[in-house]
């Protein structure tokens, strides 16, 4: 375990922290004082994460344990894994997460999980890869989805600054905005309540046409709702 400087407010765990959206997230957050949990498969790893966010954000507070343990550091837990390790995951979590925790699910179901195009988008039964990790996860624990559209090298460059939307679907109320909270902290970052959970499977389809915008015009483009 290692621990640096002082916490700030909530805590937040990072579940899949050492790729590159958990990272970048979690760089973010540390950086706007939040104490920040990483979390991966190899406890070892998630140690080296720490002290690799330190290096970047001296001022921060990180954390690095194996996912388990991370899951039952914080109340709002960040789910930042690869749509093919989703379910692994939370089966793994299912035994430590607890009644009135929040699971932030960021998975999209690209078809670049089974060898397919990164552009296109798998059909996920229960309509929406947050739909299924709520079935998954023990009941009274509450998912909400967010943070599909944010590229991950903008995020873990904090030179480059941030402009853009964050769309987050959630069935309960109280619940979003614990989460829109947390990623309010984030500066240049705008959450917008987007609606019930049924919702997500919208906001995910959003991920492979900004993959495709992208490598068409070589940029990281995000989203910014008008009007409001």
């Amino acid at each position: 375990m290692n621990i640096y400087s002082p916490p700030l407010g909530e805590p937040v765990a990072i579940i899949g922290a050492t790729g590159a959206l958990g990272f970048g997230l979690g760089v973010r957050w540390g950086a706007a004082g939040v104490h920040v949990v990483i979390g991966s498969r190899d406890g070892e790893r998630a140690e080296q994460a720490a002290r690799r966010a330190v290096e970047t954000v001296p001022s921060g507070h990180f954390e690095g344990f194996e996912n388990a343990e991370a899951a039952t550091k914080a109340q709002v837990v960040v789910l930042s894994v690869p749509f093919r390790n989703q379910s692994e995951t939370l089966t793994n979590l299912k035994p430590v997460l607890q009644p009135d925790q929040i699971v932030v699910d960021t998975t999209v179901p690209l078809a670049a999980a089974v060898s397919g195009r990164a552009t296109r988008l798998l059909g996920v039964w229960q309509g929406s890869a947050a739909q299924q990790a709520q079935e998954m996860v023990p009941d009274g624990v509450r998912v909400v989805s967010a943070l599909h559209t944010v590229s991950a090298p903008k995020l873990s460059d904090l030179d480059h600054p941030l402009d853009e939307d964050v769309l987050v679907c959630g069935n309960h109320r109280e619940d979003k905005e614990r989460v829109m909270g947390l990623i309010d902290q984030i500066e240049g970052l705008r959450c917008v309540d987007a609606g019930r959970l049924e919702m997500a499977r919208i906001v995910e389809s959003l991920t492979p046409l900004l993959i495709s915008i992208n490598a068409r015009h070589k940029t990281h483009a995000g989203i910014k709702i008008t009007g409001l």
